[in-house]
């Protein structure tokens, strides 16, 4: 079912199984299996991560869906070594990147406020600040959507920002973040389940 402004919407607890598939049974894939991710399954992702929030709806997440060997052959270039196995081995490869002029569409995505494009146009390390927090933001959202279409996410931080900036979005704009393969899980996917922080070690109450 779609929601739209004239609908209404009753949140709803997750159930046991939806919680598994998003966060306590999830794990990060480390192999992938040879079967294909579609660019309907891509495509559907972002359908589901777009609609999460950002600030003011500044929405500054952009995403290039690496699906083919000569695609893939120019990233694994800019993987860390421990990284490259993995990334030529996925179906599929989502590089994750900030649009540092996110602004410019600021009058259709937040129409009651307009004049803020103005003010980030002008106001460098604010666009910057506001940009990256809410792309990361974004980033978190994307790995929940790739695991509700019923694949698995492996994201990664290591590799050259600088070199697949310059190799896939050479005109400067976009600056990448994160890398993220997709697919199904392969043999030995997983490593062993590390500990989270204690409710004692990581809540407090006021």
């Amino acid at each position: 079912m779609s929601l739209d402004a004239a609908t209404p919407f009753t949140a709803q607890q997750l159930d046991e199984a939806g919680r598994e598939l998003l966060f306590t049974a999830a794990r990060t894939a480390n192999s992938f299996s040879n079967e294909p991710v579609t660019d309907d399954e891509l495509t559907a992702i972002w359908k589901l991560a777009k609609w999460a929030p950002t600030a003011a709806n500044t929405n500054p997440l952009r995403v290039l869906f690496v699906r083919t060997e000569e695609g893939k052959a120019r990233l694994v270039e800019h993987m860390a070594d421990g990284n490259k196995a993995k990334t030529e081995a996925a179906p599929a490869v989502a590089v994750l990147a900030v649009d540092t002029e996110f602004y410019k569409h600021i009058p259709n995505l937040f129409p009651i406020r307009p004049e803020m494009k103005d003010y980030f146009e002008s106001d460098e390390a604010a666009a910057s600040s506001t940009s990256r927090f809410n792309a990361a933001l974004q980033a978190g959202y994307v790995i929940l959507a790739i695991r509700a279409q019923g694949l698995v996410a492996g994201p990664m931080a290591g590799f050259d920002a600088d070199g697949i900036d310059g190799e896939f979005f050479a005109d400067g704009r976009f600056k990448t973040i994160l890398v993220v393969n997709i697919g199904h899980p392969g043999e030995n996917p997983w490593f062993d389940r590390l500990p989270r922080l204690s409710d004692e070690d990581a809540l407090s109450w006021a």
